[in-house]
């Protein structure tokens, strides 16, 4: 199927690596011009090469940290005298850390709100504007399966990305009419850095090793299985497709059937 991303212009968040990558790369092989950001200007422009030789129309590496909102303005900035306009914005970041909820604290609020919720919204006000303009966007989120049933030992991502999915559902509706789509995609168990990072850390608490809590917790995916990225991209790129114009509001779950609700 053609996508028809070709002459589309992209920004996706957090690109050089893990999730943001796939999408990355999926959007690039569909013929996407892209701008990408993280953290490390060297690392982009590794990944922006590659990008570039997956089929990407162009890629350029813009340095940013979600947790700064100048940065982010900069970034949005960069993206549109880059490409000329951003048609599709992916909204990704790193994930916060474990924890529970009897122990949370005023300060990790503080520190994860911006990085979760205030940043992305602000790239997206920033942008939204040209979108509605041109009669066509569209925004995704990269979210968690937490959204739709929190995570043990994950309170920081389950409450903070509760507050994006509640700006997201309600921004669907209000541009939905403008040609503007707003869709979270939500992983659940995907190997990536941030999955061996979530299963070390459970292997301290339980006395193992990571790839142990892995496999232990494949028996609890009822696909048996933890999720490749080169699985997850893909989708991400249809609901930033044209094809995907009439799919707004909505969480698409990748969690190999986790969740047990519809």
């Amino acid at each position: 199927m053609d996508l028809g991303l070709k002459g589309k212009r992209a920004l996706v968040m957090g690109a050089s690596k893990g999730l943001g990558r796939s999408i990355a790369d999926a959007l690039a092989a569909e013929g996407a011009a892209l701008v990408i950001s993280g953290r490390d200007q060297a690392t982009l422009d590794v990944a922006a090469r590659e990008l570039i030789a997956l089929g990407a129309a162009s890629c350029v590496g813009i340095p940013a940290d979600v947790a700064s909102g100048e940065q982010m303005d900069a970034l949005a900035d960069g993206a549109v005298k880059a490409m000329g306009g951003v048609d599709i914005l992916v909204q990704n970041h790193g994930g916060p850390p474990p924890g529970a909820a009897v122990d949370l604290t005023e300060e990790l609020l503080t520190t994860w709100f911006p990085r979760i919720v205030l940043n992305p919204i602000r790239v997206a006000n920033r942008l939204l504007p040209a979108m509605r303009a041109q009669k066509f966007g569209r925004i995704l989120n990269v979210g968690s399966s937490g959204m739709v049933q929190p995570l043990p030992n994950l309170v920081l991502s389950n409450t903070l990305r509760a507050s994006i999915m509640a700006w997201m559902k309600t921004l669907s509706a209000e541009v939905a009419g403008e040609g503007i789509t707003c869709n979270i995609v939500a992983p659940g168990a995907i190997r990536t850095d941030r999955s061996l990072e979530l299963a070390s850390a459970a292997g301290k608490r339980q006395g193992k090793s990571a790839e142990e809590v892995m496999t232990d917790r494949n028996k609890t995916i009822p696909a048996g299985r933890y999720g490749t990225p080169a699985e997850f991209g893909p989708m991400a790129a249809f609901l930033c497709s044209p094809q995907g114009a009439y799919i707004t509001g909505s969480i698409l779950r990748m969690d190999g059937g986790v969740v047990r609700g519809w």
